[in-house]
């Protein structure tokens, strides 16, 4: 019998079976979008390696580098939103631009279940407005979303980066674990990184002690007024939430399939103000999600 090559670690096939459940996740996911007027687009999954280094932190590691036989120095795509900044920059769409992508990406961690180093995201932003009624759309599309694919007791947790403006990065990637590592924890990570056993753990005091900012209790409201949403089921806001990657300034949000903090994410998003104006040199505003499909098909269809 001839055995076949195996594919490489965190790499996989998709059999028939999980190929058709993925397209019909798909499917509910994109009826909704395009109910709210988002459109289309599709970016190369290879981009210029400077492309997208120094837009995720630390998590620039994790980016798949490499050079082709022009000596150029490529780099398969980290996510979407960056490959987004770069298709706003150059086409200037009119704005707001609504729009979704669905496509893969690609990032060297350890696999483990549910998580791999190709995986599909299937991302959707507005760009053009800073308004907080597009941050409470993207949170309200969401949840329909969820509802629709038979996750009753989804839950967006919130949280705004400003309320992390005076925190150094050491301080803020290490908070955004506590769901995963518990508060011992993030103070064990913190005094290892060089900082005072009293000084971490007031630290993780502190930001456990933070309010909505005024830009959240905006959002609140429209979640509730307009789209008839309750906080404490359908959102609820987190002061350790802080999302890891670099580009994000302002709400941001993570996705839980019930109601425990500590449960599995299956997506995140938020408000990057900043990141397209690195390549279109002027400021233009933007919010977004992203689910994670294998993470969402794990749960879905256990055995899959």
């Amino acid at each position: 019998m001839i055995k076949a090559p195996p594919t490489p670690k965190g790499f996989r096939d998709i059999a028939p079976e999980l190929a058709k459940r993925r397209r019909d996740v798909i499917g509910k996911i994109v009826a909704v979008l395009e109910e709210y007027e988002f459109v289309p687009i599709e970016t190369p999954t290879i981009e210029f390696a400077d492309t997208l280094k120094g837009k995720y932190g630390e998590e620039e590691r994790l980016i798949y580098e490499f050079t082709d036989r022009g000596d150029r120095k490529l780099a398969l795509r980290y996510d979407l939103t960056v490959p987004l900044a770069r298709y706003v920059a150059t086409y200037n769409p009119p704005l707001p631009f609504r729009r979704y992508q669905i496509g893969q990406v690609f990032r060297g961690e350890n696999p483990q279940k549910g998580r791999f180093r190709e995986f599909t995201q299937v991302d959707f932003d507005t760009v053009g407005s800073n308004d907080p009624e597009e941050d409470a759309k993207v949170v309200a599309v969401t949840i329909k979303c969820m509802r629709d694919l038979g996750f009753k007791d989804a839950l967006m947790l919130l949280n705004d980066r400003a309320n992390f403006s005076n925190l150094q990065p050491a301080v803020i990637r290490a908070i955004d674990k506590i769901n995963k590592i518990g508060e011992e924890g993030v103070v064990a990570e913190l005094v290892a990184g060089g900082m005072k056993q009293d000084i971490a753990q007031e630290a993780v005091e502190k930001i456990r002690s933070l309010k909505p900012t005024e830009n959240l209790e905006q959002i609140f409201k429209i979640l509730t007024e307009k789209y008839n949403l309750k906080d404490g089921v359908d959102f609820k806001f987190d002061p350790t939430l802080a999302r890891g990657l670099d580009y994000y300034t302002g709400a941001i949000f993570e996705l839980k399939v019930d109601q425990e903090p500590t449960s599995l994410s299956v997506g995140g998003g938020g408000r990057y103000d900043n990141l397209i104006g690195t390549f279109a040199k002027k400021d233009i505003p933007a919010v977004g999600f992203s689910f994670g499909l294998d993470r969402l098909l794990e749960i879905l269809y256990p055995t899959s």
